[in-house]
């Protein structure tokens, strides 16, 4: 069961969508709030499984919010939320260790998926974004010298998008093995999440930037 915070001032969204959510099964606890303070407040309070953060709120930013609420609530999912959709954004979600970015074009029911997602621990960009994202290493990064080679091996297959359950399969070991690697990749990069180990592997040429795809 998967508790929802949702972070956006604009009610009448955040209050249809919750109606929408009360009626979806696996979906224990939706709450709102309108502002990062009552949002430090809520999730306190909830310890929400993913926080839906809107960019643009009275007293923030969502990125902002987003590493306040993870600081808070150990574990827990944020998915950017916005009106817009460029490669500002993006960086700020992924440096911000969001999960995904959303744009409100989207469907509800695209909304509700990335939701569901986002509480099964997907993360939710897709490859040609990361792409994007990634594209440029920086010249002058001095990329750690400390990785294994399993783990170099393992953070090439993340830079490419891959699931803990892809990287598992194709390099014959358990998921919580992966997990574990996964751990002591972002301890010795000294990142948070596994979108930003891509990018710093990337940026300092620890691995090259992603061919385009789907």
């Amino acid at each position: 069961m998967v508790r929802i915070l949702i972070v956006d001032d604009h009610r009448m969204f955040a209050e249809s969508l919750m109606r929408l959510l009360d009626d979806e099964a696996d979906f224990e606890r939706v709450e709102i709030a309108a502002s990062v303070a009552d949002a430090r407040r809520m999730a306190a309070e909830l310890q929400p499984d993913v926080a839906l953060v809107d960019y643009l709120l009275p007293d923030g930013d969502g990125a902002a919010a987003a590493v306040e609420l993870r600081a808070l609530v150990p574990g827990m999912k944020v998915i950017l939320l916005s009106g817009a959709r460029d490669d500002d954004l993006l960086r700020c979600a992924v440096d911000a260790g969001c999960v995904g970015l959303f744009t409100k074009d989207r469907t509800a029911t695209e909304l509700v998926d990335a939701l569901r997602a986002a509480g099964a621990g997907e993360t939710l960009f897709a490859r040609s974004s990361l792409v994007r994202l990634l594209r440029q290493p920086d010249p002058v990064a001095t990329p750690p010298s400390e990785l294994t080679p399993r783990e170099r091996e393992i953070l090439e297959l993340l830079v490419e998008g891959r699931s803990n359950a892809d990287i598992a399969a194709r390099l014959a070991m358990s998921v919580n093995t992966v997990r574990n690697h996964n751990q002591a990749i972002l301890r010795k990069l000294g990142v948070r999440s596994r979108l930003e180990a891509a990018a710093e592997a990337v940026r300092t040429g620890l691995v090259a930037p992603p061919r385009p795809g789907p």
